[in-house]
C-alpha cells in the first residue's frame, strides 16, 4: 500500500505531514512519487491566505479521475482550512469523492478513520486537543529535524485566523521537548534542529511552574552533541533581553532571527493589534544588532492591510530601508473569514496591494544589491 501527502502552508504543517507520514507507516503504508500510484492521498492544509484555500479546492477537484479509476483509493483532507466547520462542510459538498475530512486537532486519530472509512465517509473537527507525545514522526527535512515546543496563539492579530484554527497556546512540558532532542541527537542523522511554535517567545507562561524561552534554549544547548539549534517564529512583543543574551551567549544557537513587522506605521500596527509600535520595534534590532552583530535578520510584512493610506505604505518602506534586512517576505492583505479585519471598512483595492507589493519587494531587491557592495 503506498500513500502520497500534499502539504500546505508553514513549517508546521511540514512537521505535522512528517507526523501524518509515521501514522501511514505505522499501518503498512509506504511512500510513493506519484499521487497516480497512491492508495490513500492526504492533503494537509493551509487557511493563512485565500490563494492558498483556492490551491487545495483547485487540487483536490483534480482527483476525480483518480477517483473513477481507483475506487478504493481513499483521499483524506486535514489541517488548518478544515479546522473551519464552514470549510469543511463546503468540502464535502462540493467534492463527493473525498473520503475523510478532519480538523488540526484531530490528525493523530487519522489511522481509526482510515479504518473507518469503510463504512462510509468520515467527518470530525474538534474544538481543542492536547499535544501528543506518543506517535512518531517519519522525518522528512534532510539533516533538519523540526520539534514542536508549543501549539496555538493567543495573539488575535485581526488578519491573522491562526487562534481560531490552532487553539490558544499550550506549551509541551520541558522534559518531553527535551527527551525528544536527546532522542533526535542519538540517532546521528541530524545537524540542525528547529523548534517550532506559532509565538516561539511566549513558550512556558502556561507551565507550573513556568519555564521561559531562554531557559529553554540553554537547557537544550547543555544537551551534549554537535547540532545547531536554531527556531521560528518569534513575536516582536515577546522578545526578551535574556532571549537575546541566550543567543548571543550560546555557540550552538544560529544567529538568525525571524521577526516579523508586518508594518512600519503606528496606526496601522494598532489595527493589527500587533501590541508594538514601530520605535519598540526598532529597539528591538538596535539590541539584537548590539548583541549580536553577525547576527542575520528576516522579517515578514503585510501591505493594503484596511484603511492604509500611501503615506503610511511609505512608513513600511522607510522600515526596511533603515533596517536592511537580509530579507524579507511580503504578502498583500487577504480577507480571512471569522477575523476582525475582514469585517473593517476600507478594503484596498487589489490593483493598489499588488503595486505596493512590488514596490516593497524591489526595494528589498534594490538593497540586498547594495548590501553586497558594501
Amino acid at each position: 500500500m503506498k500513500y502520497y501527502i500534499v502539504t500546505y502552508g508553514c513549517q508546521m504543517n511540514v512537521h505535522e505531514s512528517e507526523k501524518i507520514a509515521g501514522i501511514l507507516e505505522s499501518l503498512g503504508y509506504s511512500p510513493c512519487e506519484k499521487r497516480e500510484d497512491a492508495d490513500i492521498i492526504v492533503f494537509n492544509t493551509c487557511a493563512i491566505r485565500e490563494g492558498a484555500e483556492d490551491r487545495v479546492f483547485g487540487n483536490v477537484g483534480n482527483l476525480k479521475k483518480l477517483k473513477k479509476k481507483n475506487k478504493n483509493l481513499i483521499i483524506a483532507v486535514c489541517g488548518c482550512m478544515t479546522q473551519k466547520e464552514q470549510t469543511a462542510q463546503k468540502l464535502l459538498n462540493t467534492f463527493p469523492f473525498v473520503d475523510i475530512v478532519l480538523g488540526t486537532f484531530n490528525i493523530t486519530k487519522l489511522g481509526y478513520f482510515i479504518e473507518a472509512v469503510k463504512k462510509g465517509r468520515q467527518i470530525e473537527v474538534l474544538d481543542s486537543g492536547e499535544i501528543d507525545e506518543v506517535l512518531p514522526y517519519k522525518r522528512t527535512s534532510g539533516d533538519n529535524a523540526w520539534v514542536n515546543i508549543m501549539q496555538g496563539c493567543n495573539n488575535f492579530c485581526t488578519y491573522c485566523i491562526v487562534p481560531y484554527v490552532r487553539g490558544r497556546e499550550e506549551s509541551r512540558k520541558e522534559e518531553n521537548i527535551l527527551k525528544e532532542v536527546r532522542q533526535v541527537i542519538a540517532e546521528g542523522k541530524y545537524k540542525k534542529i528547529t523548534l517550532l511554535g506559532q509565538n516561539v517567545n511566549s513558550y512556558g507562561k502556561d507551565l507550573s511552574p513556568q519555564v521561559s524561552f531562554s531557559k529553554l534554549l540553554s537547557d537544550i544547548c547543555a544537551v551534549e552533541g554537535d547540532f545547531t539549534l536554531s527556531f521560528m517564529t518569534s513575536h516582536p512583543k515577546d522578545l526578551t533581553d535574556d532571549v537575546i543574551d541566550t543567543i548571543a551567549k550560546e555557540d550552538k544557537i544560529e544567529k538568525y532571527i525571524h521577526l516579523p513587522a508586518q508594518s512600519g506605521n503606528n496606526r496601522i500596527l494598532r489595527l493589527m493589534n500587533r501590541k508594538y509600535t514601530r520605535e519598540k520595534y526598532l529597539e528591538i534590532i538596535d539590541k539584537i544588532r548590539a548583541k549580536i552583530p553577525n547576527c542575520r535578520i528576516t522579517s515578514d510584512f503585510i501591505v493594503g492591510f484596511p484603511t492604509e493610506t500611501e503615506e503610511e505604505f511609505e512608513d513600511t518602506l522607510s522600515l526596511v530601508e533603515k533596517v536592511k534586512y537580509d530579507s524579507i517576505f511580503a504578502f498583500m492583505y487577504s480577507k480571512r473569514e471569522g477575523t476582525v479585519a475582514e469585517k473593517m471598512e476600507g478594503q484596498i483595492p487589489e490593483d493598489v496591494k499588488r503595486d505596493r507589493v512590488n514596490r516593497l519587494l524591489a526595494l528589498e531587491k534594490k538593497l540586498q544589491k547594495e548590501n553586497k557592495h558594501d
